[in-house]
């Protein structure tokens, strides 16, 4: 590395399973400095929370000497894969980015869907592609920006994707876990090939034993692919890949931090942890892990 890290660390709440109030203590207990926070549905659903409420909510988690790295309104149901759905997702979205820049941040991440070759599938690809460019368009004017997870599709692929957008309004929340386990895709060549678009960043940590079909993953309009609970099943057996603690994957951390400095990432480095039944354990792990680099 050329320097020591100076990025702050966040932590998904929702990591710890114990609800958003809860898990903002939890946050600043293992020592974050910020957090993300899924905002779809439930207490967190932009239509359940007033002026007032996000007001009191802001100040909460300033009261805790944290920030908001980011909100997460991943809507499931293949993105935006779906032209039929596309208008009342797109409407969704811009109300969680609205709820955001509330909150205090400028950043939403979220997946897209697997971005298919605009040969092979025409129809999802400009239905994915009109709906992102009217999403970029709103999050510009904003000052904001949605942000894609990497890990469905080739970094090189996102990355031609987004060139046809006339905005960087959706740009990229890398994550390299997600590209190692399902994609098989080089993280560090993945930073220096997006470097133009990432926004925010997810640290977590995998190991792929097979190739799989992203889409057995992520599922895609028209794939007639496994149930949720399948996916979940094999997800925990591990047959194809499997989540670990930080350093017990295959990201390599030293040339990945060191890619994110070579291009001037000064965002936050937010620690996932989707799976285990030791999330606190994990996660201040990863913290402490992250600060080994500072």
């Amino acid at each position: 590395m050329t320097g020591r890290l100076t990025n702050k660390i966040g932590v998904i709440v929702d990591s710890f399973g114990i609800g958003v109030r809860e898990g903002l203590k939890k946050a600043h207990e293992v020592g974050a400095e910020g957090v993300q926070i899924y905002a779809v549905s439930g207490e967190m659903d932009p239509a359940n929370l007033s002026a007032q409420d996000r007001r009191e909510l802001r100040s909460y988690i300033a009261s805790l000497g944290l920030e908001i790295s980011a909100l997460c309104g991943d809507l499931a149901g293949h993105g935006f894969q779906d032209a039929g759905a596309n208008p009342a997702k797109v409407e969704k979205s811009k109300r969680i980015l609205d709820l955001a820049l509330d909150l205090g941040t400028k950043v939403v991440t979220t997946h897209i869907g697997i971005v298919p070759h605009e040969e092979a599938d025409p129809a999802v690809y400009h239905s994915m592609q009109t709906a992102c460019e009217e999403l970029g368009q709103y999050a510009t004017k904003c000052g904001a920006y949605f942000a894609i997870e990497t890990g469905p599709e080739p970094a090189a692929h996102l990355k031609a994707f987004l060139d046809t957008l006339s905005t960087k309004g959706v740009s990229v929340n890398f994550d390299p876990a997600n590209m190692v386990m399902v994609t098989g895709d080089d993280p560090v060549q993945g930073v220096y090939l997006l470097k133009d678009y990432i926004v925010h960043t997810h640290v977590k940590d995998g190991i792929r034993y097979r190739e799989i079909d992203p889409r057995q993953v992520y599922g895609a309009l028209g794939y007639e692919g496994m149930d949720h609970e399948k996916i979940a099943e094999m997800v925990a057996s591990g047959e194809f890949f499997r989540e670990v603690p930080l350093g017990e994957g295959r990201v390599p951390f030293d040339a990945y931090f060191a890619a994110l400095q070579d291009i001037g990432y000064e965002g936050y480095l937010t620690i996932e942890r989707e799976v285990g039944d030791r999330p606190e354990a994990d996660i201040r792990k990863a913290v402490e892990f992250i600060r080994g680099y500072r």
